[in-house]
């Protein structure tokens, strides 16, 4: 990572009753991979996209009944900054390890397991690709388990 980036925090409270605007505001955030500071508070890497996706979750918090507000910040230090990052490249590498798995199991099955499975597993890579803000390493790994998925797909239909 090289220099300090701005953060565009979420801080938000929602009633406990009913349950359904919290547990849809929590796995919409799970989806973003925001990175939760304090019960209440997460942040993401801001840019345009980050910043009008926790502006629209602000939105349904209000419409649920809640209180949210929008900051844009940066962390006191490079070192906090980097525990963010960390933290948020750790959650993405374990995605990535579980596509890397289940491309060598995928690999050992039948023709319409290995095409099932190749087509979820794109998938997959879209979603995490889409909060992989601090690519780690195991990210072109997934990407090279999966095409090489591809690759005995195509030939066994060859």
């Amino acid at each position: 990572m090289t220099g300090r980036l701005d953060w565009v925090l979420l801080a938000y409270r929602l009633p406990r009753e009913p349950s359904g605007p919290r547990v849809t505001v929590w796995r919409k955030l799970r989806r973003l991979g925001v990175a939760q500071l304090v019960d209440g508070l997460v942040a993401l890497p801001a840019d345009a996209r980050t910043r009008e996706q926790l502006e629209w979750l602000a939105d349904e918090v209000v419409d649920g009944g809640g209180e949210a507000t929008i900051w844009v910040a940066s962390p006191g230090t490079a070192a906090q900054e980097r525990v963010l990052a960390a933290g948020m490249s750790k959650r993405v590498a374990a995605e990535y390890r579980t596509i890397i798995a289940d491309a060598a199991r995928a690999a050992g099955a039948g023709e319409t397991e290995r095409r099932r499975t190749l087509a979820r597993l794109r998938r997959q890579l879209r979603r995490v690709g889409s909060r992989d803000y601090f690519p780690p390493a195991e990210r072109a790994e997934a990407r090279d388990a999966v095409e090489r998925l591809a690759a005995q797909v195509i030939e066994a239909t060859g």
